[in-house]
């Protein structure tokens, strides 16, 4: 695998439509654990599709040596079984012929050296912890976490030199994500993974950051990333504030020599009255002093115009702020005060309980902090809609007395897509002046003309502030939030934006999530898994 490369030279792409995604793009990959990182929006996933050969370049080239293997982020999995998605169907299908007796030449080809095919299959199967999953079994029986593994499996099968992977974790319950983990941690070959999961990206040797027309290489982790960029960022800063210093000192100096050619001329004009000199010299003085005057002018002009380039050109380094400067104090709930009481609260679909026979049983009193833990299909989106009270319960009882209670699922469904944020804003919150409407937006990063974007336009990540900005506005504000899976499709800038926005609210929460760091980082103090039907108590995730 020492040889395994991936080579992109003067790689242009535009869409349909002529939007430019890359123009004149060139690097390389060679063998190591690359994370690659940028918002989203900026070519990520096309990028990784054009290497992968599902797209084709406008102009330039893509080279790689080596096997290829490449996981999207939405899979074509709906249907088939699982031997036919891990691409080993027409082998078995050989196999079983020839050991059958049917020695048609036809089956000798279609398994070549794949004598032990379902062995390797079994290993990768068990590798992440699939070996249950029969081969003949139908994907349709499985769970996105599940057939996303499955596609994992199919491309380790191809014992690929390159691996390409996009978003890999998305989906993922805490188990299946640390076997990928694994799997990253000891690849030998060339590695690429488009991701926002940190816990992932501290497992490579490097992080390729993609900008419009380049990718700037860092060496080390997520850890050693960030703190490059904050270092960066720091020497922006101090080159920002000198141009400034600059601008302004330039400023004081031009308005400083109009001030000193006002008095020029006027003490010409004294001159000229009392002490009648001719006209003709006191129209050279008036001259003199008047082109004197604008030469100064026009040499300020210049250093101001010079200072004013050099501030704009240190401010293009500035990246976006990814803090939120939010306060929700209207949010507040009182120490001791319930908040949420279930009481073998059960759910089922015809005669089958979801939850376990005495049902489910959660008491939340004060300004908790809770990650709600749990494999894939347990019923945690389940659970989370009963206490949003979007589902009633078959049984038992499910009680929230607080003023309000905030949702936001999976799909942040809440906005009207066709509407603006502003109108969005003003149907959550009728009680708002326009101008604390606008004053709001503000703090969520919504200025200016923004305000006014449908809904329906914005990303991932603008979508998750407009949704928070309109939920957390309410009169009364919701003293109990409900977040499903909230960073899933989120880039990085816009998961430190909910961070920074959860640090701020002040009521309880109750989130489920698989991403640990961004757990920790929103202060989680009570841990609860749902497993086996019931819900409970545990201690807060090791690092691994």
């Amino acid at each position: 695998m020492t040889d395994a490369t991936v080579v992109c030279t003067g790689l242009s792409f535009s869409w349909p439509d002529e939007t430019s995604v890359f123009d004149e793009l060139t690097w390389s990959l060679g063998v190591g654990r690359h994370g690659l990182v940028a918002p989203n929006g900026a070519g990520k996933s096309t990028l990784l599709r054009l290497v992968a050969g599902e797209l084709t370049p406008t102009s330039g080239s893509v080279g790689v040596q080596g096997q290829l293997g490449y996981l999207p982020q939405s899979l074509p999995l709906a249907e088939g079984t699982v031997d036919e998605a891990l691409g080993i169907a027409p082998i078995r299908a050989a196999l079983h012929a020839i050991e059958s007796g049917d020695v048609d030449e036809a089956h000798f080809t279609a398994v070549g050296d794949d004598w032990d095919i379902e062995e390797r299959t079994a290993a990768v199967l068990d590798r992440l912890d699939l070996g249950s999953v029969g081969l003949d079994r139908p994907l349709g029986s499985l769970s996105g976490g599940q057939v996303l593994s499955i596609g994992l499996a199919a491309q380790l099968l191809k014992r690929p030199d390159v691996l390409l992977l996009d978003e890999p974790t998305n989906n993922l319950d805490l188990a299946a994500r640390r076997r990928l983990y694994q799997v990253v941690e000891e690849w030998k070959g060339a590695l690429l993974v488009v991701s926002h999961d940190r816990a992932l990206l501290e497992r490579v040797d490097g992080i390729a950051e993609l900008h419009p027309g380049e990718i700037r290489w860092h060496g080390g982790n997520f850890t050693a990333y960030t703190e490059a960029v904050e270092r960066e960022q720091e020497a922006v800063q101090r080159s920002v504030r000198g141009a400034e210093q600059e601008v302004r000192r330039h400023k004081r100096e031009a308005q400083a020599a109009q001030e000193r050619a006002q008095r020029r001329a006027s003490n010409v004009k004294r001159t000229k009255g009392s002490l009648g000199v001719p006209k003709i010299h006191a129209g050279t003085l008036q001259r003199q002093a008047q082109e004197s005057a604008g030469k100064a002018s026009a040499v300020h002009e210049q250093r101001l115009q010079e200072a004013k380039a050099k501030l704009e050109q240190a401010g293009q380094g500035l990246r976006e702020e990814a803090k939120l400067a939010i306060a929700l104090p209207r949010t507040r709930v009182p120490a001791g005060r319930t908040v949420l009481e279930c009481e073998g609260a059960q759910v089922r679909y015809g005669d089958m309980p979801l939850f376990a026979r005495s049902g489910v049983d959660l008491h939340v009193r004060g300004p908790e902090r809770i990650a709600l833990l749990g494999a894939n299909g347990s019923g945690k989106s389940t659970l989370m809609k009963l206490i949003a009270g979007q589902l009633a319960p078959a049984s038992g009882t499910v009680r929230t007395p607080v003023e309000r209670v905030a949702y936001l699922s999976q799909r942040l469904d809440l906005l009207d897509l066709n509407r603006s944020i502003l109108d969005n804003l003003r149907a959550f919150a009728p009680q708002l002046r326009d101008e604390q409407m606008r004053h709001w937006l503000a703090q969520f990063s919504f200025r200016g003309a923004r305000v006014h974007s449908a809904a329906g336009a914005l990303s991932g990540g603008e979508r998750l502030r407009a949704t928070l900005a309109c939920a957390l506005a309410t009169d009364p504000a919701p003293q109990l939030l409900l977040l499903d899976e909230p960073t899933n499709n989120l880039d990085l800038a816009s998961v430190a934006q909910l961070e920074n926005a959860l640090g701020a609210y002040e009521g309880t929460f109750v989130v489920v999530s698989h991403d640990e760091p961004f757990l920790r980082a929103i202060g989680v103090t009570r841990w609860l898994r749902l497993e086996r039907g019931a819900v409970t108590e545990i201690p807060g995730p090791q690092d691994g």
